[in-house]
C-alpha cells in the first residue's frame, strides 16, 4: 500500500514551502509512462481514466505540443523534440519494463527499450548522494535553455521528482510561486529533499505550472503558472508516469 506524506519544509534562508510525497512499494508497483497526443490536465485525465496514482512526466514544447526528450511506450518511440546532440546521451531518464525500474543517463539505457522510457532531468541523486551540481551543467539544461521558457536550473519554483529507494518508488512535488506562503525549491534543495527521503537515485521531472501529483485520484499539490495567481489550476501536459499495482 502506498504511503502519503505532507509537510511544511523550512529552507535555509527562513522561507518555507509545502511538500508532498507518495511512496509506492517497489515490488508491488508497475511504473507506466503515459503520452497524451492531445495535451491533458493530468488530474482531470486520471479521474476520467480511473488512474489513482500519477505524477507529471518529462518536458514538452508547444506549437505543436510534443515531448522534449525521448519517450518510449511499450517499446515504441514517440515523436519528440530532441535535446541538443551534445547533451542528449547525458540527460537522465526513467526506464520501466518487466525487470523493474531504473533511473540512468540515456546513454546507459537500452538504445531501443522494450518497455517504457521518459527522458527528463537533471539527475538529482545517485548512489544515495546529491548528484546535481549547479555549476557543472553536465546535462546541458543551462546551455540548452532556449528550448525552455527559462533556465530551469535557476531559482526556486514548483518542482516534481521521482526517486527509487531500496523498497519504494517515491514521487514528490512542492508548491511555489506564492509570496510569503510557498517559496518553491531550487534543484539543489529538491535533490537534498530526495536524499532525506532515503532514495538512492532520483530524477527531476517537469515543474513550474506543470507540476502535478495525483494520489488516490486527487490532485495533491497546488499548481500555479504565474506568481500569486488567484487560484491554482493544473496545466495541460504531454507525458506522465502512472503507478499501478503489478
Amino acid at each position: 500500500m502506498s504511503e502519503y506524506l505532507l509537510w511544511r519544509h523550512a529552507l535555509a534562508d527562513g522561507e518555507t514551502t509545502t511538500l508532498y510525497a507518495v511512496r509506492h512499494p517497489l515490488r508491488g508497483t508497475r511504473v507506466r509512462a503515459l503520452f497524451f497526443a492531445r495535451p491533458r490536465r493530468l488530474d482531470v485525465w486520471c479521474r476520467s481514466a480511473g488512474v489513482e496514482e500519477a505524477v507529471v512526466g518529462g518536458f514538452f514544447v508547444r506549437d505543436p505540443y510534443r515531448p522534449l526528450g525521448e519517450v518510449w511506450i511499450d517499446g515504441r518511440a514517440v515523436r519528440h523534440e530532441p535535446a541538443p546532440s551534445r547533451y542528449a546521451p547525458r540527460r537522465a531518464c526513467l526506464v520501466s519494463n518487466g525487470d523493474g525500474v531504473r533511473i540512468v543517463a540515456r546513454a546507459d539505457a537500452p538504445q531501443h527499450p522494450d518497455g517504457d522510457l521518459v527522458q527528463a532531468g537533471p539527475l538529482l541523486v545517485a548512489g544515495g548522494a546529491v548528484a546535481f551540481d549547479p555549476e557543472a551543467d553536465h546535462e546541458g539544461f543551462s546551455a540548452g535553455s532556449d528550448q525552455f521558457d527559462s533556465d530551469i536550473t535557476q531559482e526556486r519554483h514548483p518542482r516534481a521528482a521521482v526517486g527509487l529507494s531500496r523498497d519504494a518508488v517515491v514521487a514528490v512535488a512542492c508548491d511555489g510561486r506564492r509570496s510569503r506562503v510557498d517559496a518553491g525549491l531550487s534543484l539543489l534543495e529538491l535533490a537534498q529533499v530526495m536524499v532525506e527521503l532515503g532514495v538512492k537515485h532520483a530524477i527531476n521531472l517537469d515543474g513550474g505550472g506543470s507540476t502535478t501529483l495525483v494520489h488516490r485520484g486527487h490532485l495533491l499539490n497546488r499548481p500555479y503558472s504565474d506568481q500569486d495567481q488567484p487560484a491554482p489550476q493544473s496545466r495541460r501536459v504531454v507525458t506522465a508516469l502512472a503507478f499501478e499495482p503489478r
